[in-house]
C-alpha cells in the first residue's frame, strides 16, 4: 500500500517521471493482500479476518433534546474580533447548509456575540443617559444657553477623537473599553474654562455698559482662559495621571482594565485639547450678545446658605476637621468589613451544568443518562435549548473522561418567561431539584464563559479551590474528604466536590518476566501484541480523492471486548519453536523442552505468560509544579468570596489534621484576588505620590498641596460608604473606581485654591480671600461635581447585561464625589485657615 518515486527517464527527447504505485483502492484489494504462506499456499487477509469500514475507538459524544447530535466549535485566533469572526462563521454556515444532504441542518446554538451585543447595548444606554444628564446640568447651572451648548459640543467631538485613537490602536469597543467613560469628566475642563469666560465677559460688559466687539471678547476670553489654565491643566493632568499606573497592571486584571484606562486617557486628552482650543474660540465667537452671569433661584438660595456655613467653617476650623475625620475613621472600619470578590460575576444569560457519574461509567451509559437529563430540562419553559458534550471530542481542546458531561442551557429572553420575577438563581435551584431525581448523577452549576475562564486561569471550574499537596497519594484523599465536609457546612457553599481520583476499573495484564525471558521474549514484544490486538495498529492509509482513511488492524469487537478471549491471545515466539511436554500436559511451559527450528512459527497464549485481572485504579493523578495534588472545589452563591474563604480557612485549620508532608494552597478566583490586591498595593501608592507631586508643582507649596490632597481620603470615604450602603463587595472593579476617584477628588480643590491664591495676589487679606474665593467657585465646583457624578449615575443604577462590572466602579465615584465636594466647599477652607495660612490669618486678627 505504497506509492514510490523512482526518478525520471529520458526517451526520444521527452522527460518521464517514474512512479511505482501499489496503493490499495478498496476493500476487495485489501482482502486479496497476501500476508504469508503455508505449504506453498498463499494466505490472504480474507482467509483469516474480515475487512470492513469501521470507526475509531469512541471517546466522546454530543446530544441535544435527548438525541445524539454532532456539535462543532469554531475557534477564534488570538487577537481577532469576536463579532467579525462570528459574522463570518454565520455566513459560512449558510453556505455549508446548502451542501448538506436532506434532513441534515447545521444550526448555531451558542453564539458569544449575543453576549457582546447585549453588553454593548448596556454601555450605549448608559453613555446616552449620562450625556443627557450632563447636558441638562450644564443648561441649568451655567445660566447661558450658548455657553452650555458650546460646552456640550465637547462631548461628541472628544468621543470622535477617542474613537479615532481606538481605531489607530486597534482597540475594540466593548464593555471594558467604553464602560468607564464619563462625559462629566470629559467636560470638567471645559466647564471651568467656559464658566470663567462667561463671568469675565459679563463683568466687562457691565463695566463698559455695552456689548463687546469680537476683539474685546477675544481679549476677555484669553484672559479668562489664562486665569484657569494652570488649575485646568494640572487638574486634567492629575486625572489622566492616575489612570496611567492601571496600564501597568498584569494578569487578568490587566487584561480587563488596561483597555478601559487607555480609552479614558484618550478621551481625557481629547477633551483637554478641546478645552484649551475649541472651547475658548467658540466662546469668543458665539458669546456675542448681551451676556449675563445669571444664577437660578435654587443656586442663589444655596449660595446664601453656603456663605453662612462657610463663615462658620472658617471660624471653627478644628470642629470642621474633627467632623471630617469621624466619617473617615468609620469608613476604614467599614472597609475592612466589606466583602471581597475578584471581579463581579457577569450574568451571561445562560447556564452551564457539569454532570458527573462514577468513574467506571462507560461512554455509552453516560450518553443514555445524559439523554434523560436533557429530557428533564425540556419541561422548563424558561429554557430555549440545551445541548451536551460527553467525554472527549476528536479534537481534544476540552478533554473530559467519558463519565462527565458539560450541558449548556440556553435561556429564553426574560420577557418570555412565564414568571418574570423569577431570578436566575431560583431557576438554577429548580433545575437542580429536577435533575437530582435522576439516579447516578452529580451536578455543579456555573456559566459557559465563567466555567471556561475559571478552568483556563486556575485549572479548576469552581469559584474556589483547595489544593491538597503531598508525596503520598493515599494520604491526600482522606484529607480532601475532610475539607469537603467542612466546606459543605459553610454558608454560601454550593457544588462542593472532591476530584474523582479513584474508582476507574482497569484490566491489568501482569507479565511474568521470568517466563517470557525463557521464551526469548521482551516485555515490549508482549505489549506491542496486546496494543495491536485491543487498541489497533495503523497499517497505512486509504485515499479517496482528498479524503484519507486510516487502515487499522485489530481484533474483532466481539473478541477484543471479551476477557476470556484475550486470555487466549496468541503471542508469537521469536524465531519459531515447537514444544514437547514431559507428561503430555498442554500449556505447562515449564515442563517443556524448547527446541528451535527454522521456519517453524510457534505461539503461546497470553494466559501462559501473564495474568489478567480487573481492579480499581486511579481515575486521574494531577500534578502542579511537579507535586501531586488533589483539588476540593466549590462554587459560592449568595455570599462574597473574601468572607467565605476567610471563614473556610479558619475552620479548615481548626478541624482538619494534615498528614505529615502535605500542605494546602487556596486557588480559583481567590488566587486571582490575592494576586490583584498584591499588585494594587504597589499601584495605589504610586497614584497618590503622582497626585501629590503634581499638586506641589501646580501650587508651589507643600502645605497647600497637602490641604488639597486631603480630598483623596475624604473622597475615598464616600466611595466606601456608598459600597456599604448598596451591599456591593470590594472588587478589582471598585479598586479601579477608587483610583479614578483619587484624581477627580482633587480637581475642584485645586481650582478653588488657585482662585484664592489669585485673590491674595490681588491684595485681599488671607481670610477675605478664602471667603471670596470659595463663594466665587461655588458654581463651578457644583457643576464639575454634578456633571462628573451624574455622568456615572446611569452606570451605578444600570441593570442590563454587563452592569455588574460597571456598578462597583460607578458607585465608588458617585459616592466619593459627594464627600469630596463637601470637603472642597467646607473642609478645605478650614484646613487652609488652620494649616496653610494659619499664621497670616492670626496676624490679621491681631491687627484688627
Amino acid at each position: 500500500n505504497i506509492s514510490t518515486g523512482a526518478g525520471y527517464i529520458e526517451s526520444r527527447g521527452e522527460y518521464y517521471l517514474v512512479r511505482a504505485d501499489s496503493r490499495l483502492a478498496g476493500i476487495k484489494e485489501i482482502q486479496s493482500v497476501v500476508i504469508g504462506e503455508r505449504g506453498n499456499i498463499p494466505i490472504r487477509i480474507q482467509d483469516i479476518g474480515g475487512v470492513h469500514i469501521g470507526k475509531e475507538l469512541r471517546t466522546g459524544s454530543a446530544s441535544t433534546r435527548g438525541e445524539e447530535a454532532v456539535v462543532g466549535t469554531a475557534l477564534m485566533l488570538i487577537g481577532e474580533n469576536s463579532r467579525t469572526v462570528s459574522a463570518a462563521v454565520h455566513e459560512k454556515l449558510e453556505e455549508v447548509n446548502r451542501s448538506l444532504p436532506p434532513g441534515i441542518v447545521a444550526n448555531p446554538v451558542l453564539n458569544r456575540t449575543k453576549l457582546v451585543d447585549a453588553t454593548i447595548a448596556t454601555v450605549e444606554r448608559n453613555l446616552s443617559e449620562g450625556a443627557i444628564l450632563v447636558v441638562l446640568i450644564l443648561f441649568a447651572l451655567l445660566g447661558n444657553f450658548r455657553a452650555a451648548l458650546i460646552t456640550a459640543l465637547a462631548i461628541p467631538l472628544s468621543m470622535l477623537m477617542t474613537v479615532t485613537g481606538m481605531v489607530q490602536t486597534k482597540m475594540s469597543g466593548n464593555l471594558m473599553s467604553l464602560g468607564a467613560i464619563d462625559f462629566g469628566l470629559i467636560v470638567d475642563g471645559a466647564v471651568i474654562i467656559i464658566e470663567n469666560c462667561v463671568r469675565r465677559i459679563a463683568e466687562k460688559q457691565n463695566d463698559v455698559g455695552r456689548i463687546l466687539n469680537l476683539k474685546e471678547r477675544l481679549h476677555e476670553v484669553f484672559t479668562a482662559t489664562k486665569e484657569m489654565i494652570q488649575p485646568s491643566v494640572f487638574g486634567q493632568a492629575i486625572i489622566i495621571t492616575v489612570y496611567i499606573p492601571i496600564l501597568f497592571l498584569t494578569g487578568i486584571e490587566g487584561k480587563l482594565f488596561q483597555p478601559m484606562a487607555l480609552t479614558v486617557i484618550l478621551a481625557l486628552v481629547s477633551a483637554f485639547l478641546l478645552s484649551l482650543t475649541f472651547i475658548p474660540g467658540m466662546a469668543a465667537i458665539f458669546l456675542s450678545g448681551k451676556v449675563q452671569e445669571r444664577e437660578n433661584r435654587a443656586l442663589r438660595c444655596l449660595k446664601c446658605y453656603y456663605e453662612k456655613g462657610l463663615n462658620w467653617s472658617v471660624k471653627q476650623p478644628w470642629t470642621v476637621v474633627v467632623i471630617a475625620v469621624i466619617p473617615f475613621v468609620l469608613s476604614l472600619i467599614i472597609f475592612f468589613r466589606l466583602g471581597q470578590v475578584f471581579v463581579p460575576a457577569l450574568d451571561e444569560g445562560d447556564i452551564a451544568m457539569h454532570a458527573m457519574r462514577i468513574p467506571s461509567t462507560s461512554l455509552t451509559q453516560s450518553q443514555k443518562m445524559q439523554f434523560e437529563v436533557e429530557r428533564a430540562l425540556e419541561s422548563f419553559p424558561e429554557i430555549k435549548v440545551a445541548f451536551s458534550k460527553t467525554g472527549t471530542a476528536e479534537v481534544a481542546s476540552d478533554p473530559m473522561p467519558p463519565n462527565v458531561s458539560d450541558t449548556f442551557i440556553l435561556l429564553e429572553p426574560r420577557e418570555e418567561w412565564p414568571d418574570r420575577s423569577k431570578t436566575k438563581l431560583e431557576l438554577i435551584e429548580e433545575i437542580q431539584e429536577a435533575v437530582m431525581q435522576l439516579p447516578g448523577n452529580n451536578y455543579e452549576f456555573t456559566q459557559p464563559i465563567q466555567m471556561r475562564f475559571n478552568e483556563l486561569i486556575s485549572g479548576v471550574r469552581g469559584d474556589i479551590a483547595v489544593k491538597v499537596f503531598g508525596d503520598e497519594f493515599e494520604r491526600l484523599l482522606p484529607v480532601a474528604n475532610e475539607i469537603a465536609a467542612v466546606l459543605q457546612n459553610i454558608r454560601g457553599a454550593a457544588d462542593v466536590k472532591v476530584e474523582q481520583v479513584l474508582g476507574l476499573p482497569t484490566l491489568n495484564i501482569d507479565i511474568d518476566k521470568e517466563k517470557i525471558s525463557r521464551l526469548g521474549l521482551d516485555a515490549s514484544d508482549v505489549h506491542a501484541e496486546v496494543a495491536a490486538a485491543v487498541g489497533g495498529q495503523e497499517a497505512g492509509f486509504i485515499f479517496q480523492g482528498d479524503r484519507r482513511f486510516d487502515l487499522i488492524v485489530r481484533l474483532a469487537d466481539t473478541v477484543r471486548e471479551d476477557i476470556d478471549s484475550l486470555n487466549a491471545l496468541p503471542i508469537p515466539i521469536k524465531g519459531g519453536a515447537h514444544t514437547r511436554t514431559d507428561e503430555g500436559s498442554e500449556g505447562d511451559l515449564f515442563k517443556t523442552e524448547y527446541l528451535r527450528a527454522e521456519n517453524a512459527p510457534s505461539f503461546v497464549p497470553l494466559r501462559s505468560i501473564a495474568k489478567l485481572h480487573v481492579e480499581d485504579g486511579p481515575n486521574q493523578i494531577s500534578r502542579e509544579n511537579g507535586k501531586r495534588r488533589i483539588v476540593v472545589q466549590a462554587n459560592i452563591r449568595g455570599r462574597d468570596l473574601g468572607s467565605f474563604v476567610a471563614e473556610a480557612q479558619d475552620k479548615v485549620e481548626q478541624q482538619v489534621n494534615l498528614a505529615a508532608g502535605s500542605w494546602l494552597a487556596w486557588g480559583g478566583q481567590f488566587e486571582n484576588l490575592v494576586a490583584a490586591k498584591r499588585r494594587l498595593s504597589v499601584v495605589v501608592p504610586i497614584c497618590f505620590l503622582l497626585i501629590l507631586i503634581l499638586l506641589f508643582s501646580a501650587l508651589g507649596s507643600m502645605r497647600e498641596a497637602l490641604v488639597v490632597f486631603s480630598g483623596v481620603p475624604l473622597g475615598l470615604t464616600g466611595g466606601v460608604i456608598a459600597l456599604w450602603l448598596r451591599g456591593i463587595p470590594f472588587s478589582i472593579s471598585a479598586a479601579v473606581g477608587f483610583i479614578a476617584l483619587s484624581g477627580v477628588a482633587v480637581l475642584n480643590g485645586l481650582v478653588m485654591v488657585s482662585r484664592i491664591n489669585q485673590l491674595k495676589r490681588e491684595g485681599e487679606s488671607p481670610h477675605k480671600a478664602v471667603i471670596d474665593g470659595a463663594l466665587s467657585r461655588l458654581r463651578p465646583v457644583l457643576m464639575t461635581a454634578l456633571v462628573a457624578s451624574l455622568g456615572f449615575l446611569p452606570m451605578a443604577l444600570a441593570t442590563g447585561t454587563g452592569a455588574e462590572v460597571q456598578r462597583p466602579l460607578a458607585t465608588v465615584v458617585v459616592g466619593g464625589l459627594i464627600t469630596a465636594t463637601v470637603l472642597t466647599l467646607f473642609v478645605l477652607p478650614a484646613l487652609l485657615c488652620l494649616f496653610a495660612w494659619g499664621r497670616d490669618i492670626d496676624a490679621e486678627k491681631e491687627a484688627l
